[in-house]
């Protein structure tokens, strides 16, 4: 994808409502333990330990191809892994990724991922399919409401969107599911700077707001510093690092290695 030349908005609604099955504060969401797997013969994680609790952005940074988009696709289950997985305390090691996604774990995989033939609220209409409640119109125009541009192109195919309006779209639509937890893989890719401030500026604002627990891949360390709380560091598929985001931005050794300075 091309850097995108859309120009953030800033007249987006301040999001409402929480989560319909948002956990008390503090609760654990994710924990993972000795989480082993890889594609074939070749094992890229090996015994991954980490958690998120309700409420946090947690960021995953590493080099590429040290197993950080690996971690959320065995976590939603599209690869064989070994370990543990849990789900505010119910194990979904093993189990197939529609029925994790049932569960409340919504991905937004790398490269946005949306349905290009379909309109833009087809696509939010395909990320509620597991709902069987009467909100679905409602929801749609409260993620219009957050990236109004996207309302502007509602009957719209997906596939003739700006790259950042795909990535809008993308993340509205896994929240069309109302998830627990949010995977969110790389989304600053192939965008231009100024988009990505403002994707993960929303990102902020969704999160404040709502309470979302945001689980973040991204090669931009700074910038998912930033806004998360928390933060772990893979190399060669094991956990380096991790703390505070707030000492991670301030370690030398991730500094010199992950921002750059």
């Amino acid at each position: 994808m091309s850097d995108d030349t859309h120009t953030p908005t800033d007249n987006a609604a301040t999001v409402s409502e929480p989560s319909a099955t948002a956990a008390p504060s503090g609760a654990r969401v994710l924990d993972v333990a000795g989480l082993s797997g890889g594609y074939g013969q070749i094992q890229v994680l090996h015994g991954l330990d980490f958690h998120v609790d309700d409420g946090e952005i947690v960021v995953i940074l590493g080099a590429n191809g040290a197993g950080k988009t690996t971690t959320l696709r065995a976590v939603s289950g599209m690869i064989a892994t070994t370990g543990s997985v849990t789900l505010r305390g119910e194990q979904i090691l093993g189990k197939k990724t529609p029925d994790i996604v049932r569960k409340g774990v919504a991905h937004v995989p790398q490269g946005r991922g949306t349905l290009p033939e379909l309109s833009v609220e087809d696509n939010l209409r395909v990320g509620a399919y597991i709902r069987k409640d009467g909100e679905v119109d409602a929801d749609i125009e409260r993620w219009f409401d957050v990236y109004p541009v996207l309302r502007e192109r509602r009957n719209q195919r997906a596939g003739s969107l700006s790259g950042g309006e795909q990535q809008m779209l993308a993340v509205s639509r896994a929240l069309m599911s109302r998830p627990d937890l949010l995977l969110l893989d790389e989304p600053s890719l192939g965008l231009a700077p100024l988009i990505v401030q403002d994707l993960f500026a929303r990102f902020a604002e969704i999160n404040k707001e709502t309470g979302m627990t945001m689980l973040v891949v991204e090669q931009n360390a700074q910038l998912a510093l930033g806004i998360a709380d928390r933060g772990y560091v893979i190399e060669s598929g094991t956990i380096a690092f991790d703390g505070p985001a707030d000492e991670l931005m301030h370690d030398d050794k991730i500094r010199k290695a992950y921002l750059g300075v």
